[in-house]
């Protein structure tokens, strides 16, 4: 999907271009480039619901069933409120991009992080960048192999068939533990760069080669969030092994009565 595609390039790009940034750049100048990263990644979130509906042939159900979604991602955010990385709402994000698809399930991480911010006061320079953060995580689960077969999308090709019980689950808690340690690297780029007064070993240095600042950014991570991404995969796996069989159920019978999957049709046989 073009639009997926671009707004995952535009991420990438909004996260990335400070390793490129010359000795003489002033980063901090644009330290507060958020809002119009936030205005291009509005329209383009519109481009990727739309294709979405074209590709499927979702109707109005299937839209209200999304900002449901949203807004349970939204309420369970507060929760843990971060605590030692107790998160519950990965759980729920990473399942539901599994049914829903990569190209819903990016909207629904986008929009449930956009959500969240609001409910809990959380509107920063930050904001737009978790919305990436977990549009991705959400995309990057309904692309695991094994998903359910959707003919008329694109982003679902006829495969070898849909991955069911214990096997799913294993793979959806394996996904969920490497997604959220992820998501905590993924967030600290976003800052990292701009954060003075760090000691030498783990600052940012602009204009010094790309895999000498990604050594001191492993060692930032490592420093800082570790010990808040390690306790969010545990809290996503042991909730995906305990509650997956019954959400993901849960899901699935809500997607068939949204019609996110084709309608069968019945045609008389030639005689």
């Amino acid at each position: 999907m073009a639009a997926l595609g671009l707004v995952s390039a535009v991420g990438v790009v909004a996260f990335g271009w400070p390793l490129l940034a010359g000795s003489d750049s002033s980063l901090s100048a644009h330290a507060q480039d958020a809002p119009w990263l936030f205005a291009a990644l509005l329209p383009l979130l519109i481009g990727v619901v739309v294709a979405t509906v074209s590709d499927v042939g979702l109707d109005a159900k299937a839209i209200a069933m999304l900002g449901m979604l949203a807004a349970a991602g939204a309420a369970l955010r507060p929760l843990g409120a971060g605590t030692a990385g107790i998160e519950p709402m990965f759980f729920l994000m990473v399942l539901s991009g599994r049914v829903l698809g990569p190209g819903f399930g990016f909207v629904l991480g986008a929009v449930s992080m956009f959500a969240s911010a609001l409910l809990t006061g959380g509107v920063g320079p930050w904001m737009p960048f978790q919305m990436l953060a977990m549009g991705w995580v959400c995309m990057g689960a309904g692309l695991l192999p094994g998903a359910d077969a959707v003919p008329r999308s694109r982003l679902r090709p006829n495969g070898a068939g849909p991955l069911r019980g214990r096997r799913e689950l294993y793979l959806l808690g394996a996904y969920g533990a490497v997604s959220s340690v992820l998501y905590g690297v993924v967030m600290n780029l976003q800052g990292w760069p701009y954060i003075g007064g760090l000691a030498t070993g783990v600052s940012f240095v602009p204009g010094d080669p790309v895999g000498d600042n990604l050594g001191r950014f492993v060692a930032y991570c490592l420093a800082t969030s570790l010990g808040w991404d390690l306790p969010r995969a545990v809290v996503t796996v042991v909730l995906s092994l305990t509650l997956g069989p019954a959400v993901l159920k849960a899901l699935r019978r809500a997607t068939r009565r949204a019609a996110f999957e084709a309608p069968v049709t019945f045609e008389p046989s030639e005689r």
